[in-house]
This record gives C-alpha cells, sequence and structure tokens, in this order.
C-alpha cells in the first residue's frame, strides 16, 4: 500500500499487515521503468513478501507487463521453464471452465513454449480441481493434424510424444469455440491469441447485460417478452460474468502470483483472492515441480532451442 492513510493508522487484524510502499507502477510505465527505477512500487514490495516467505501469493490489478518482468527477475523460473505463462480460466457451456494459456505474457511462441505451457497448466488443473488427468488441447484452425503453421504442427508432434510417456492427457487439436464448448480442460495457444480470446468472452458477457437492459426498455411487448425470458437470460449472463473467473496464474515462477483484471471490481477481486488462496492452499508450486520433473527427459531435449526474448501484452 502506498502511502498510510489517516483511516487506517491504527489498522490490526490477526491476519492483515499493512506493508508500505512509496511508489506505484502505472499503466503506461515502461517494463524499464517498472523494473529497475521504481524499486519500492507496490507491485515489487508485494512480491518481495512471496519470495522473503511473508507472503505465500501476490496478487496484483496492475501493468501486466511490468508483473510479469518483476516477478520473474525476483522470483526466477522454475528448471525446466524457459517462459512463465498467464493462465486464466474462461466459461463454458458445461457450467465450468476452460484454463487457457498463454494469456498474454508472450505473443511469439516456438513449439517447446508450447509443451511448457501444456505442463504448467496440467498442474494448475490438477490442484484447483483434482483431476489428476486433465485434457490438453492445441489451439488451431482446424482439428485435422494437416493443419496450422509449422510451429503448431510441431507442438502437436511434441504433444503426441509427452502422452505417449504419459507426461500429459493430449486430446488433439482443437477450435476457437472449442474453449467455450468445454472440450478440453486446457487449451494451449500463443499469449496473442489467448489474449484476444480472454477479451471476446468478457465482450459477450457485456454484449447479454446491455441487450437484457435495451429490451426492458422498449416498449410494452417487448418488456412483456424481457420479463418472461429474463429468468434464462439472467442465468446465461451470469454464466459468462468474466468477474467469476477472474485471477489468472502467473505460471512457471518459483513463487505464486496471481494478476486480476484492471477493471476488476470487488466481486472480481475477491474470487482473485480465491483462486491465489486455493492455489496455495492446494500445494500448486509442488505439483507444478513434480510434473516438471516427470517431463524432464522430454522438455531437456529442447531447452537449446528456447528464445530468450518475449513480451507481454496488457491483460
Amino acid at each position: 500500500m502506498v502511502g498510510a492513510p489517516a483511516a487506517l493508522t491504527g489498522f490490526s487484524h490477526a491476519r492483515a499487515t499493512i506493508i508500505q510502499a512509496s511508489e506505484v507502477v502505472g499503466m503506461d510505465d515502461p517494463i524499464e521503468v517498472a523494473l529497475r527505477r521504481k524499486k519500492d512500487s507496490s507491485m515489487r514490495v508485494a512480491i518481495q513478501q512471496v519470495k522473503d516467505g511473508a507472503a505465500q501469493a501476490a496478487i496484483s490489478a496492475g501493468n501486466t507487463g511490468a508483473l510479469m518482468a518483476i516477478a520473474r527477475y525476483l522470483l526466477k523460473t522454475m528448471d525446466g521453464i524457459d517462459r512463465p505463462a498467464i493462465a486464466p480460466q474462461l466459461p463454458n457451456i458445461k457450467g465450468g471452465a476452460t484454463t487457457v494459456l498463454d494469456l498474454g505474457a508472450n505473443i511469439d511462441c516456438d513449439a517447446e513454449d508450447l509443451l511448457q505451457f501444456a505442463v504448467l497448466g496440467s498442474a494448475l488443473v490438477s490442484a484447483l480441481t483434482g483431476n489428476e488427468s486433465p485434457t490438453v488441447g492445441l489451439l488451431n484452425v482446424g482439428e485435422e493434424a494437416i493443419k496450422g503453421s509449422e510451429t503448431i504442427k510441431k507442438a502437436a508432434q511434441l504433444l503426441r510424444t509427452a502422452a505417449n510417456s504419459q507426461d500429459l492427457n493430449f486430446y488433439g487439436n482443437v477450435e476457437g469455440n472449442d474453449i467455450f464448448k468445454g472440450t478440453t480442460d486446457i487449451v494451449v495457444c500463443d499469449g496473442f491469441v489467448g489474449n484476444v480470446a480472454l477479451k471476446a468472452s468478457e465482450g459477450v458477457a457485456s454484449m447479454i447485460g446491455e441487450f437484457i437492459r435495451v429490451e426492458f426498455s422498449r416498449n410494452i411487448f417487448t418488456k412483456a417478452a424481457a420479463i418472461v425470458a429474463y429468468p434464462v437470460l439472467k442465468a446465461f449472463k451470469n454464466r459468462l460474468d468474466h468477474r467469476r473467473y477472474n485471477g489468472a496464474a502467473l505460471l512457471g515462477l518459483r513463487g505464486l502470483v496471481f494478476k486480476s483484471h484492471g477493471s476488476a471490481d470487488e466481486v472480481a477481486f475477491g474470487h482473485a483472492l480465491d483462486r491465489a488462496y486455493d492455489a496455495a492452499r492446494n500445494n500448486l508450486l509442488d505439483r507444478v515441480r513434480t510434473r516438471i520433473a516427470h517431463a524432464a527427459p522430454l522438455l531437456a531435449r529442447h531447452e537449446s532451442t528456447a528464445p530468450v526474448a518475449s513480451a507481454a501484452l496488457h491483460a
């Protein structure tokens, strides 16, 4: 927390402590400024608490690129992982959620990155749902193996190899609509595509809410029809409400960090807190390490080909 508001000077709680910070990372701050100049920012102080063992998880609704850079600098990546990934959950028609990664931390990904994302996502879903063998789909322009770029085709080969060695439960190629159909528990893609999918899902929920509002404001006939349909529309809107799925894990780090949407209200941020709590309670880090260790022979064969640079989108 930056500063110490008068209302909080006497704050006392058995499970909460206010840690002061003198700087704030702005949404438009370049990564270099956030990482090297603002060393007492609230974002950096929070992640430092995780590194020092004073906190089990850090949550931020701030600048995504800065959060990833600071978290990676302070916490470092796990052995066998080249790039951390942002893993959100998107609602599906089965009433659950599909975990998609990467959301926006890595725009340009090679096949080895996508394999690592699949390993990380499997550990996350296993920790949060208890499903020890979640299905993994590779996002493509079609289900056929012959479709897609060379990167996607190579990633599919690596994922099939991982499935044969029982490191993953690879379903195969999936398309964009499969995310919301719940065809697989996990969908792997590069950060550009993942970020677009996230924003699209948020847009659908907002569109339904606006539709309900408009129909109630029309003439008496549309109002009557809207009243009859309201319970169904309301339930559908609630199922797609992106606030329920707020809180994306930054996977692959040696500490728990979660990204909340920048426009999150108290309901959405509460769900982000719940996800971070569940991850800590269910020993997500240990589960990730176990998955990586099991897949180490496969991952190691491709470590040297991983790119050294990445870029981040603002989520």
